[in-house]
């Protein structure tokens, strides 16, 4: 760990290392690093790049293991053809070495654009001095930072490697498929938590934290080397099931609300999710006819993923059923998506979505979700929102559904 001996600020060091502790144990191995790397190095060769620049937390956190706090400092990290290293700020001293694949500098916050003058000194230690092509994501790079890179490597075409990398974690290895596994396991027991929690007058808050707090222990348990971060849930009554991302509020449940269950464990930067509609109290017969139909729909979703089968026409068929009883205009979004490095505020495997303008193929190797949603306005009968969702593994010949709670009104009516 570095020292220093400065009597002014102006004399402080821009850069440290900061070796401090020994490396951590990360989420994968070692060789699955390099596989990662040696995906990533055959982006960069056929785009001829001398180097990419990572500044995503999806990014740097599937190359490096890191998952930065971005609080108003930017973090990268730098890949050559035979060498990585994170650049990561003096507020978080030793951690992102720690708990990171590969070398890491710290930059200060005694001079300004210290973090470009990082990126210029991690480039030139490993060779790449005036780099002619520098692979960047376009796709999260605001257009401030990106003309601030142009400036510190003037000389440099920044190519876009975003897309190409998306593409690349979509195809799930043993070892991330192993987690994604463990974590949908974590979902269901938040899910338990979260139903066990529901009475009459609780509020939606107090149920969500029963729900998180039991993921957060079961992750600190399964994943006892790596931080304990980011779990959490939406649980929604009432009016507030309208929307698939409202946040609990102070509502109370009342008999008869409909409900919305949505566990979100996230070991280790593997976000999965558990989303299940509820009643407290019988359903109405329209609530319940509705729920009925998107059952259906969910049912249906399930059947259709396997290798082979086309995205836009996974919704199509879906659209049908919707159509057919004459709720499409009350579909909501997409019918699912992709896992993987993935958070409410990081992350999105948009190249594999259910949607009727996507058009990847399915192959093993991909993991999806399964989750259609309608919402009926307020005032209607059967108002609010019902959602179901599941999450495949793509294998050779078909798909595993590896969520195990259970959907349905045969389920999911909670006694008032």
């Amino acid at each position: 760990m570095t020292t220093t001996t400065a009597t002014s600020v102006n004399e402080l060091e821009r850069l440290k290392v900061l070796h401090n502790g020994e490396k951590q144990q990360l989420t994968f191995s070692d060789a699955e690093f390099e596989r990662r790397l040696s995906g990533l190095r055959r982006i960069m060769a056929e785009k001829d790049l001398d180097a990419v620049i990572l500044t995503s937390y999806q990014g740097i956190k599937y190359y490096s293991d890191f998952l930065f706090t971005y609080f108003g400092r930017s973090y990268g990290m730098v890949v050559t053809a035979d060498d990585t290293c994170t650049i990561s700020a003096n507020i978080d001293a030793g951690m992102p070495w720690r708990t990171s694949y590969g070398e890491n500098i710290v930059y200060t916050d005694w001079q300004r654009d210290n973090y470009y003058y990082a990126l210029q000194q991690a480039l030139a230690q490993r060779g790449v001095t005036s780099p002619k092509r520098l692979g960047i994501e376009d796709d999260t790079v605001p257009q401030l930072i990106r003309q601030r890179l142009q400036d510190a490597f003037p000389g440099a075409e920044l190519v876009d490697v975003s897309q190409a990398a998306m593409r690349q974690r979509m195809i799930k290895s043993v070892e991330e498929i192993a987690v994604i596994r463990e974590s949908a396991r974590i979902g269901d027991i938040g899910g338990e938590a979260i139903r066990d929690a529901v009475h009459a007058g609780v509020r939606e808050y107090e149920v969500a934290l029963a729900g998180t707090e039991a993921m957060t222990r079961e992750i600190a348990q399964a994943f006892p080397h790596r931080e304990v971060r980011d779990t959490w849930v939406w649980f929604q009554s009432g009016i507030n099931t309208d929307g698939a991302h409202n946040w609990a509020t102070s509502r109370q449940v009342q008999e008869h609300d409909i409900l919305s269950l949505n566990a979100f464990p996230m070991p280790t930067g593997y976000y999965t999710a558990l989303e299940r509609t509820l009643f407290f109290g019988e359903p109405d017969a329209e609530s319940l006819r509705l729920w009925t139909i998107n059952v259906e729909v969910h049912r249906a979703g399930i059947e259709l993923i396997r290798p082979g089968a086309v995205c836009k026409d996974i919704a199509h068929a879906l659209n049908e059923i919707y159509i057919g009883h004459g709720l499409l205009p009350n579909r909501t979004f997409g019918y699912g998506h992709s896992f993987g490095v993935l958070s409410h505020y990081y992350g999105r495997e948009a190249g594999l979505e259910l949607r009727e303008d996507v058009d990847t193929v399915l192959e093993p190797g991909m993991v999806v979700s399964v989750e259609p949603m309608i919402t009926v306005p307020e005032g209607q009968p059967g108002a609010g929102g019902y959602r179901e969702h599941d999450i495949l593994v793509v294998g050779e010949d078909g798909a595993e559904d590896i969520t195990t709670f259970p959907f349905g009104p045969e389920h999911n009516i909670i006694s008032a």
